[in-house]
Parts: structure tokens; C-alpha cells; sequence
């Protein structure tokens, strides 16, 4: 008994570091192409989170400062001007829907002249124009909900890995002190923690970013609406 335990106090003392750096160090082949592809799925996730935030933070600010501008040149009948404001504001969300919608109208210089047909194939634009710009801002934002999803799994394949790993060192030394499968388990344990370190804040991000976006969409067609119903009134086309 006592050969025994010096042996594994033996093991023990003689057993790696443990620290992220040696722990990586000490991986295998396997286990650091792992750590890999979570680190690019992380480095793309942190990508498309800081693009998306700032597209999104940029239509909400540039719509703000357009708003005024572009219903007072519709109270005046100056398609002209709004056409140009829209068009100094091309990250906003709501001016690419007016700017599209308008510009069905351009021909007419007054807008009290402007047919039933015209006023029709704004709208027909309008709604063109919030697909279109809702699959742009949307771009990337499913990847975030693909990594979240799959991340775990591909650390919980690296988490197999090392388990097997340790086993393998178990049977090739034919000995079951700690330093032998130490560093199978700590690999084993970093791949499911890398996992989740990047599926978490992807997952959150993809949820926070999806509801912002509903926002935005909300926001066009409400914008298609009441511009398609000032038109109406201002034309007596009921």
C-alpha cells in the first residue's frame, strides 16, 4: 500500500501544467485543429456581430436626421428635394423605401398631378424595396444562429478526442495514475469550454440582432404606408 501511494504522489507531482497555454501546447493534432475551428467560428461570429451593430446603428441614426427633412418636401410637393435627401442618407433604412417609392413619381413636377397608376407603382416599388433591403441588413445574421448551434458540438467532438486520447496513453503505458491521463481530460474539458465561449454570445447576439431587425422591418412598412396614404390625400384618389 505504501509503494503504491508514493507511486501516485510520484504521478501526481510529476504531472504537467495545467494552464490554458501548456494545456494547448500539450494537445494533439486532433484537439489543436479543434481549437481551431472554434477560434474561426468565433473570430467570424465577433465579425458579424460588430458589422451587423454598426449597419444597424447607422440606419437608426441617418433616419432620425432625414425624417424632418423628407416630410417637409412632401408637405411642400418637392419630390425633387426628397429624392436628394434620400440620397445623402443612403445607410438609412427608411430612405431606400422612399427613394424607391418617389422615384416612381419623379416625372410629375407636382405632386397634386401625379395619377392613380403612378401612385400604385410606388407602393409595388416601395414593397420591392423593403425586401431587398431587409435581406441585406439580415446578411450574416443566420450564421450567428449556426454557430451557436453547432460550436458545442464541435467541442463536444474535441472533448471525445481527448477522452480517447487519455485512454489510449492509459493502455500504452499500462498504468492508471493521474499524469497519465491528465492531459487527455484537460484537453478534453478546454474543447467544451471553448465551445461554449463561442456559442453563448452567438446565440445572444443572433436573438438581440433578429429582434432589432424586426424593428427596422416594422419601421419600413410603416413608413410604405403613410406614404402611400399621404399620397392618396393629397391627390383625392380614394
Amino acid at each position: 500500500m505504501l509503494t503504491q501511494s508514493l507511486y501516485w504522489i510520484g504521478q501526481v507531482v510529476e504531472a504537467p501544467g495545467f494552464g490554458w497555454i501548456e494545456i494547448i501546447k500539450n494537445s494533439g493534432s486532433e484537439g489543436r485543429a479543434i481549437l481551431i475551428v472554434l477560434a474561426l467560428m468565433s473570430c467570424w461570429s465577433l465579425g458579424v456581430i460588430i458589422d451587423r451593430w454598426l449597419a444597424f446603428r447607422a440606419a437608426r441614426s441617418e433616419s432620425r436626421a432625414l425624417a424632418p427633412g423628407v416630410a417637409l418636401c412632401l408637405q411642400e410637393g418637392k419630390l425633387g428635394d426628397v429624392v436628394r435627401i434620400c440620397e445623402q442618407n443612403k445607410k438609412s433604412h427608411l430612405a431606400r423605401v422612399i427613394l424607391a417609392a418617389v422615384k416612381e413619381m419623379q416625372p410629375y413636377p407636382v405632386l397634386a398631378q401625379v395619377p392613380g397608376k403612378a401612385i400604385r407603382a410606388s407602393k409595388r416599388a416601395s414593397g420591392r424595396a423593403i425586401a431587398l433591403t431587409h435581406a441585406e441588413m439580415k446578411r450574416g445574421v443566420s450564421s450567428l444562429a449556426t454557430i451557436g448551434s453547432t460550436a458545442p458540438f464541435v467541442g463536444l467532438l474535441g472533448t471525445v478526442i481527448g477522452i480517447v486520447n487519455a485512454f489510449k496513453s492509459m493502455s500504452s503505458t499500462q498504468t492508471a495514475g493521474l499524469s497519465v491521463v491528465a492531459g487527455g481530460i484537460s484537453e478534453a474539458l478546454v474543447a467544451t469550454a471553448m465551445g461554449l465561449f463561442v456559442a453563448l454570445p452567438a446565440v445572444w447576439m443572433f436573438n438581440s440582432l433578429n429582434s432589432k431587425l424586426g424593428r427596422l422591418v416594422v419601421e419600413m412598412q410603416n413608413s410604405a404606408s403613410e406614404l402611400a396614404d399621404y399620397l392618396l390625400k393629397q391627390t383625392d384618389r380614394w
